[in-house]
C-alpha cells in the first residue's frame, strides 16, 4: 500500500520573509529557486519554501494577517505544534541557544539543568515554539 509522504512543515507568519530568514539562518537551509531575497526589489511574497542544500524541502511559510502567540505553558492559547531540534552535546546546546537568541528567538523555558534531557524551549520571531536538546 502506498502512503502519503511528508513534503514540508508549514508555519503561518505575519512577516513570512523575517520568519523564513530566521529558520534559514538557524538551520542552514536555502531558498527554493525563485524564493530568494530579491535584490533591490520589494518583497511581497506570501509563500516561501526553504530546502536542504540538496533540494529536499524542509519548511514553508504562509502569510497570515494576524496570529496569536502561544501562551504556553498556559493553555489560554495552546502551542498546537512545535519543532524539536537536537545537538550532540552541552557545548553545542549553549552555542545554538545563543545563535537562536541573536537571530531573534526568545526563551520560553530553560531546562538545561535536567541531567536526563537538558533543553531550551524557545520561540521564533513569530512566536512558534521549538526545542533544542541534547540527543
Amino acid at each position: 500500500m502506498a502512503h502519503p509522504q511528508l513534503l514540508h512543515t508549514v508555519l503561518d507568519a505575519v512577516d513570512v520573509r523575517r520568519e523564513a530568514e530566521f529558520w534559514r539562518e538557524l538551520l542552514g537551509l536555502v531558498y527554493r529557486p525563485g524564493d530568494e531575497v530579491p535584490e533591490g526589489a520589494t518583497d511581497d511574497l506570501d509563500w516561501l519554501v526553504l530546502t536542504h542544500p540538496d533540494g529536499r524541502r524542509a519548511l514553508a511559510f504562509q502569510q497570515v494577517t494576524e496570529q496569536a502567540r502561544t501562551t504556553w505553558p498556559s493553555q489560554e492559547v495552546p502551542m498546537q505544534l512545535h519543532l524539536d531540534l537536537t545537538v550532540p552535546d552541552d557545548d553545542q546546546l549553549a552555542e545554538q541557544h545563543d545563535r537562536a537568541l541573536a537571530l531573534g528567538a526568545t526563551v520560553l523555558l530553560d531546562r538545561t539543568d535536567d541531567a536526563d534531557e537538558p533543553l531550551w524551549v524557545l520561540a521564533d520571531p513569530e512566536g512558534h515554539p521549538f526545542c533544542i536538546f541534547v540527543a
